[in-house]
């Protein structure tokens, strides 16, 4: 699939589907799409629509990879 056709829409079909068949994360989806199309990171980062990065938000801080505003204090 050439990725100069490839829309925001399209691309977060793709990942949904990824995520919900493949049993994977956000970030995992898109990587293996990006590794399955030979496509950088960085190019398909532009194709990440705001509802997905807004999922891959969330499933971060359920990871905890990302901190949050309020998880940075010190116990008193």
């Amino acid at each position: 699939m050439m990725i100069d056709m490839m829309t925001k829409d399209r691309f977060s079909i793709l990942i949904e589907q990824l995520v919900r068949e493949g049993n994977l994360t956000y970030m995992d989806a898109i990587c293996h799409w990006c590794e399955q199309n030979e496509v950088e990171i960085e190019t398909a980062a532009k194709l990440i629509s705001p509802i997905i990065k807004e999922k891959m938000t969330v499933e971060c801080q359920d990871l905890n990879l990302l901190v949050t505003k309020g998880s940075a204090r010190l116990p008193i």
